[in-house]
């Protein structure tokens, strides 16, 4: 034996990773990845590649694509050892991105990277992953599943996502129609989706919070529900809002919260001016207001404050837009106007 020479034969699995495992992974979603299919889908899991075709009902199709992570929200969900709604956020992310350009999502890819595959967490996280393309009406074709002993933390993981989307290149929404006097819906969000975790995390750290009980009397929810809630997908009720009335703009209001979100579907010569009083912010983020001491516009820079996506439309269409999204079962507000950008003012404020 050289010197140094292992004393017996190494294997894969000597190194720390299990093919068998990840086999039995593959073999365990197959189900969950079979019923997002869409009729676009050529090949799918199992291959080198997937194979998409766009159809014919596109004159001139135009591909979107998004990616995106759930952040640090996944040290929480790992601290509570939930990891069945983590890939709905997944999903949302970049779902929720290509759609505020008009595109309806075709299909999703994941990147699953851990230390060591533990094949019951992984299969959880991924039927999240499976359950919100089945929301948002796209195809899970595939993904990486990734071991990386000694070089990742033991027991946790990370994820990234990848979406597709289409559009007809007429009906593309790049926000170059809004003009003063235009109205703001703000779609309702479920919590702070996937953003400012950083932020919360140290809150919670600091006034050492418990995850596991109630943390305000007006909501049986726990703390670790209410902060690990899953991202709303808007796909399908803003798709169909598409085809009633002309959307000028969307944003997705994701890192950067309201003020930094809002401005980048405008031209910039505009300003947006959100009317606080006008939705009701759910109380995670006033707990998270209150035991953090986060100023005003801390807060409307970094989380969405109940407000996951902001649509303008011209003011003679908001009746019609609410009570759409209301009968598609979203909780929407006018939550403000469009006006010209003042001299040296930011091109998004807050008022009370």
């Amino acid at each position: 034996m050289s010197p140094g020479q292992s004393p017996r034969p190494l294997s894969y699995r000597d190194a720390g990773v299990d093919i068998d495992a990840g086999d039995a992974l593959v073999e365990r979603i197959k189900p969950y990845a079979k019923r997002t299919m869409r009729p676009e889908v050529l090949a799918g899991i199992g291959g080198f590649g997937a194979l998409i075709e766009v159809g014919r009902r596109f004159r001139e199709p135009v591909l979107v694509a998004g990616t995106d992570g759930v952040g640090t929200k996944l040290d929480l969900a790992q601290r509570l050892g939930r990891h069945d709604t983590i890939g709905i956020d997944l999903v949302a992310m970049s779902v929720n991105d290509i759609l505020v350009q008009g595109a309806e999502p075709l299909f999703f890819l994941d990147y699953f990277v851990c230390e060591r595959l533990d094949v019951d967490v992984a299969v959880d996280v991924i039927k999240g992953i499976a359950a919100g393309c089945e929301i948002a009406g796209c195809a899970l074709i595939g993904g990486e599943t990734a071991e990386h002993p000694g070089t990742f933390p033991a027991g946790s993981y990370d994820l990234a996502g990848f979406a597709v989307g289409v559009v007809e290149k007429a009906s593309i929404i790049d926000g170059r129609s809004i003009a003063a006097g235009d109205r703001l819906i703000g779609v309702a969000s479920s919590g702070p989706h996937s953003n400012g975790f950083s932020l919360i995390r140290r809150i919670v750290d600091v006034t050492d919070a418990d995850l596991r009980k109630p943390f305000d009397s007006r909501t049986p929810a726990t703390l670790g529900d209410a902060l690990l809630a899953p991202t709303r997908i808007y796909v399908k009720p803003v798709l169909a809002l598409m085809t009633r009335i002309r959307v000028k703009g969307m944003a997705h209001i994701t890192g950067g919260g309201l003020t930094l979100n809002v401005p980048r579907m405008l031209p910039e010569h505009l300003q947006a001016r959100l009317s606080r009083g006008r939705w009701p912010r759910p109380p995670v983020f006033d707990w998270l207001q209150a035991q953090g001491s986060v100023a005003d516009d801390e807060m409307h820079r970094v989380f969405n404050c109940g407000i996951g996506l902001a649509i303008a439309l011209a003011a003679s269409d908001v009746a019609s837009a609410l009570d759409a999204l209301h009968a598609a079962g979203e909780q929407a507000f006018d939550i403000g106007e469009i006006v010209a950008l003042p001299d040296s003012a930011p091109p998004a404020i807050v008022v009370p």
